[in-house]
């Protein structure tokens, strides 16, 4: 995703009976400002205040085997997780980070406060679908003490990291599996923090990905960015970034644009054996093994840098019969690393500013030198164009996902081409059996020729890789005005797509069942290279 400030840069059959009898109930959560459209907890005299402190979690579902989404999203959910504007607390009044981006079930993890409105309470909700409420609370401490930690000062990478004490450590015994907004709440304001309870196993079921590497990249608390300094200049920008920090704007700004509609989705579809997994980017960078046997992996809507191993890792899955699904645009944009500890992001964007630079994990974009290993060979596409505000047109409407839609040729979909978009390249590293599902004109000041492409492969090993093109996707989801001119009908649409496709992917290796059938010359795409100035190439 891009942002309007930054430095200019050219754009380049039959599925199971039932999918889409998807419950559609809204789910709009919260204040979910899009990222393109301050003073610390005291800890108690011991060290941190005890997670005893708060409500003991609610039994619950046990994620040990198939049926337990549905038997959770059974829970009474409520919609008390949602922050209005008026309500919302700035980042100086109020703010939060967890010193970890996921534990397991059972895990304790530390949460440091600052808070210019005195004592603070903390609610975990547990996003999910709940009968269209979209979350369910599974926690809640007791009014913390906390007092307004000073502003931290940035270092020559112009990175910004806290070092506020630990205000309470929260025991997540007894919390299920999945993604989850801890609500500060203090002086009749609030403010999020999310976190992940994540998976012992993904052997056998969905999993769902939490993209924190893009959502520190975007992240400006502080000032600091890797997009841009206080300035909002993109020569101000940070080249390494800290989760030592509150995330800006509501506190979850990506998670609640990109992340909770797919979410929304998986968790309310009808399928009593459906057995989701939930995970970070950084668990899929730090473990080799994560995905072993996993029936498919969801890219949410904005998954834009991936770390080599990341990369690597989901490749192999792929390889081995895993399914990948990417529900946005922009994915595997960026090349980046990660510390050791996965508390420091690094990206230069500039292979002659990273100390790195001859390294195959130089931080510049992977389709660019030293070591070009462009995004399409795995995602299918590559990025082409910001901004993009268009209809989603049908090209292919014999495509098994579409099943259930009605859908036929040039059908048009209101709005749900949007922000930016990727495009099918008949070039190097597109697979050769690349099926165009939809092919969508965007008028665009860059390039007016150009389209959005949502598409299919079929590896040698069964999976089948899915790319919706458009990082508008996952705002249908959530449903109907979630962004401009998405109507019931998009929304609908959108939901009964990808209803069809969890519930494909949950069968084992797509292809097996449904081959891709290449079409990609038939609609006469241009021959670009993907390196170089004469391919869509360069973002910031």
């Amino acid at each position: 995703m891009t942002q309007s400030n930054e430095s200019p840069r050219p754009s380049r059959r039959a599925v199971l009976a039932g999918a889409s009898a998807l419950v559609l109930g809204a789910c709009t959560g919260g204040t979910s400002t899009s990222g393109a459209d301050a003073s610390a907890g005291t800890a108690s005299p011991g060290g941190a205040l005890p997670s005893t402190g708060g409500a003991p979690a609610r039994p619950t579902a046990s994620a040990s085997g198939p049926g337990w989404v549905r038997a959770e999203n059974a829970r009474p959910g409520t919609t008390a997780w949602r922050i209005d504007t008026a309500h919302q607390a700035s980042e100086t009044e109020l703010a939060g980070y967890t010193s970890t981006a996921s534990v397991l079930p059972g895990e304790s993890f530390g949460l440091h406060l600052s808070s210019a409105l005195g004592a603070v309470t903390v609610r975990a909700y547990r996003l999910g679908h709940y009968a269209g409420t979209g979350a369910r609370e599974i926690w809640s401490s007791r009014a913390v003490p906390a007092t307004r930690q000073p502003a931290p000062a940035e270092d020559a990478l112009h990175t910004v990291r806290c070092a506020w004490p630990e205000t309470l450590r929260i025991d997540t015994s007894g919390w299920p599996e999945g993604s989850y907004l801890l609500r500060l709440e203090a002086g009749g304001r609030a403010r999020y923090v999310p976190i992940v309870v994540r998976s012992r196993t993904t052997a056998g079921r969905l999993v769902i990905v939490s993209a924190v590497t893009c959502h520190q990249a975007y992240n400006q608390w502080g000032g600091y960015s890797l997009y841009k300094g206080p300035d909002r200049s993109f020569a101000t920008r940070a080249s390494a970034v800290s989760f030592d920090r509150p995330y800006d704007k509501n506190g979850a700004p990506l998670v609640l644009t990109h992340e909770q509609g797919p979410i929304f989705v998986a968790e309310g579809l009808h399928r009593p054996d459906l057995d989701l997994a939930y995970v970070t980017s950084w668990d899929l960078h730090r473990d080799p093994g994560l995905l072993a046997g996993a029936r498919g992996l969801v890219s949410p809507g904005h998954d834009e840098y991936w770390t080599v191993p990341m990369r690597r890792h989901v490749e192999a899955a792929r390889d081995a019969g895993t399914n990948l699904a990417f529900l946005g645009a922009n994915a595997l944009y960026w090349r980046a690393r990660l510390s050791p500890d996965g508390r420091l992001l690094t990206c230069y964007k500039d292979a002659s500013l990273d100390p790195q630079h001859s390294s195959p994990e130089t931080t510049v974009q992977w389709r660019q030198s030293p070591h070009p290993d462009p995004e399409n060979s795995l995602t299918g596409m590559l990025y082409e164009a910001f901004p993009a505000e268009a209809d989603l047109v049908v090209h292919d409407p014999g495509f098994f996902l579409l099943a259930g839609t009605g859908a036929k040729k040039g059908e048009r979909y209101a709005g749900l081409v949007a922000t930016e978009i990727d495009r099918a390249y008949p070039v190097a590293g597109t697979p050769a059996n690349l099926q165009v599902v939809a092919h969508s004109p965007v008028p665009q000041f860059q390039k007016p020729d150009t389209h959005s492409d949502m598409t299919y492969y079929t590896a040698p090993s069964g999976a089948g890789v899915f790319a919706v093109g458009t990082m508008a996707w996952a705002a249908g989801l959530r449903g109907a005005h979630a962004r401009p001119r998405i109507d019931e009908r998009a929304a609908t649409f959108a939901r009964t797509v990808t209803a069809n496709l969890l519930h494909a992917m949950a069968e084992g290796p797509m292809g097996r069942a449904h081959p891709a059938r290449a079409n990609l010359e038939g609609i006469g795409a241009p021959s670009r290279t993907a390196t170089g100035t004469g391919g869509p190439v360069a973002r910031a």
